[in-house]
């Protein structure tokens, strides 16, 4: 299993470098940048002026808030203000039966004008790249993709170890998605055709939904259309959090993944507690034979191997997100011990959200607990 990771994750290194020396193409038709946003999060002001910065594209931003007396208006009025582009705030009202996410977008894109060809996601504490939305929507000059899609790349803001334990949780989730495999859509940086939009029936998957992406997938999936990784295009996040904060989006994100992805998360789930369980009976049997005085060494490599082998992949993968993100080598290196390092503990944190994911269906998203019944049922508060 050690040896085939290297190789998956060297397979995804070579799949980076095709991407990032190949032409985007020169699809550019108008497009609707649709970033719903709710309360004030450190940069977010700046996160929010990287979306007014794109090039080689002609486009328009929709902030869109559920309430007019959200805190973060302000900012995003005066980011929408100075903004070079035409940007647009939207208010949609509470939701129901969906996550508020979910109702804003769905809102925003019902009162789009016909004239948007290409519906752009992204997330309000994400900052892209200024190349960021014409390498996201040129290769849809081929009909035959369903949508473009990228992932995030979290940069720890504090130095504290809830902080550096969020982004190692989330590096991993980067080498899932590949070139020929089963991509999934990230809401923070997806693009897609509005005809296909429409056509695949998304806004009726959303209705009773708490997640845009993952039902939007769902919705792709059924229609046999693909879903194209696009890792020139991996969005910088700067994140702050403590360890309420951590648990609190890392069970969200299970959970998710086990009412909309169960094929996902069950495979997943035993591969972390197989992992978990041979470091720690491995570690109990290497004390054991060290204490009796006898020969160990066997069981050291045995019981450490996958630790190195996590460590190498680790170290792959940084190299690959470090040359998608060249203007962020230096900061990202810097931290290079919670990409490689810290990332081969991680699994026993993996292994508290799937058993958190098994004993409840409730989660907190942005002051707002949600009830996911099914990916047909959502219960809000």
């Amino acid at each position: 299993m050690g040896a085939y990771l290297i190789w998956h994750a060297l397979q995804w290194l070579g799949y980076v470098r095709r991407r990032l020396n190949s032409d985007p193409g020169f699809y550019a038709p108008k497009a609707a940048v649709l970033c719903p946003c709710k309360g004030v999060e450190p940069g977010l002001e700046r996160n929010l002026v990287s979306l007014t910065e794109f090039e080689r594209q002609n486009y328009e931003i929709f902030f869109i808030l559920a309430s007019g007396s959200d805190p973060a208006r302000s900012i995003i009025e005066r980011v929408a203000k100075n903004s070079r582009v035409k940007a647009h705030v939207v208010i949609t009202g509470p939701p129901n039966g969906c996550s508020e996410k979910v109702n804003n977008l769905r809102a925003a894109i019902e009162q789009l004008p016909p004239e948007f060809e290409v519906l752009a996601f992204a997330d309000s504490d994400g900052r892209p790249g200024k190349s960021w939305l014409h390498h996201l929507v040129a290769p849809l000059g081929d009909v035959r993709i369903g949508a473009t899609t990228t992932m995030r790349w979290f940069i720890p803001n504090s130095t504290n170890v809830a902080t550096a334990l969020l982004a190692a949780w989330n590096a991993p989730i980067v080498t899932m998605l590949s070139e020929k495999g089963k991509n999934f859509c990230w809401g923070g940086g997806t693009a897609i055709r509005r005809s296909t939009f429409e056509q695949s029936g998304v806004l009726d998957e959303w209705k009773n939904s708490v997640s845009d992406d993952y039902s939007l997938t769902r919705t792709l999936e059924r229609n046999n259309r693909s879903i194209v990784f696009l890792p020139e295009c991996l969005t910088l996040s700067y994140v702050e959090t403590d360890f309420r904060g951590l648990l609190e989006f890392t069970n969200r994100q299970i959970l998710i993944t086990r009412i909309y992805a169960n094929k996902v998360w069950a495979p997943a789930a035993a591969t972390h507690f197989l992992y978990c369980l041979t470091l720690v009976f491995g570690t109990l049997l290497v004390l054991s034979d060290l204490l009796a005085q006898r020969p160990a060494f066997h069981l050291v490599t045995l019981t450490f191997l996958p630790l190195l082998l996590s460590a190498i992949r680790g170290s792959i993968r940084l190299i690959g997100v470090t040359e998608a993100l060249p203007s962020t080598r230096s900061q990202i290196t810097g931290q290079a011990w919670i990409y490689v390092l810290l990332t081969v503990f991680i699994p026993f944190l993996y292994l508290v959200n799937f058993l958190n994911s098994l004993l409840t269906r409730r989660i907190r998203w942005r002051g707002l607990t949600y009830e996911l019944i099914s990916p047909e049922q959502t219960r809000v508060g």
